[in-house]
C-alpha cells in the first residue's frame, strides 16, 4: 500500500442530550479521568495517550464512538479508500472549507475522521 494511514489521538463519543451530563459525570467523578476544556464548550478527558471527547448530540437516540485516523496526504488516502470501496460520509458533520480530511465509515458502521495531522 502506497498510502500511509495511522491511528489518531482523538476519540469522540457522540452522546444524546438526555445522557450527556451523566456521561460527563461518569468519566470525571466515577472513573476519575482528568478533564480538559482547551476547546470549550467541548469537554474532553485524558485517556492514556488519547483524548476522549464527549460531544452532545441532540439528534441522536443512542451514543456512538467515532475514531480518528491520520494520513500525511489526504488526497492520496481518499483515492486509496475509494478504490477499496470505503463509503464516504462527509455530510455527517461539517469540517469547514479547506479542511484536509473527510469522514468515512467502516463495514461495521463506525465513523472515522481521516485527516492530515495539521488539517485545521
Amino acid at each position: 500500500m502506497d498510502t500511509e494511514i495511522t491511528g489518531g489521538i482523538n476519540i469522540a463519543m457522540k452522546v444524546p442530550s438526555h445522557q450527556y451530563e451523566a456521561t460527563i459525570a461518569f468519566y470525571r467523578d466515577v472513573v476519575g479521568l482528568k478533564p480538559f476544556t482547551a476547546k470549550a464548550p467541548a469537554i474532553g478527558f485524558e485517556l492514556g495517550p488519547n483524548r476522549l471527547w464527549i460531544d452532545e448530540a441532540p439528534m441522536m437516540s443512542q451514543a456512538e464512538v467515532w475514531l480518528e485516523l491520520f494520513t500525511p496526504d489526504f488526497k492520496s488516502a481518499a483515492s486509496h479508500l475509494a478504490k477499496a470501496g470505503v463509503v464516504r460520509c462527509d455530510a455527517i458533520e461539517r469540517l469547514g472549507e479547506g479542511f484536509r480530511g473527510g469522514w468515512i465509515t467502516s463495514p461495521a458502521n463506525i465513523i472515522h475522521l481521516v485527516r492530515e495531522p495539521d488539517a485545521w
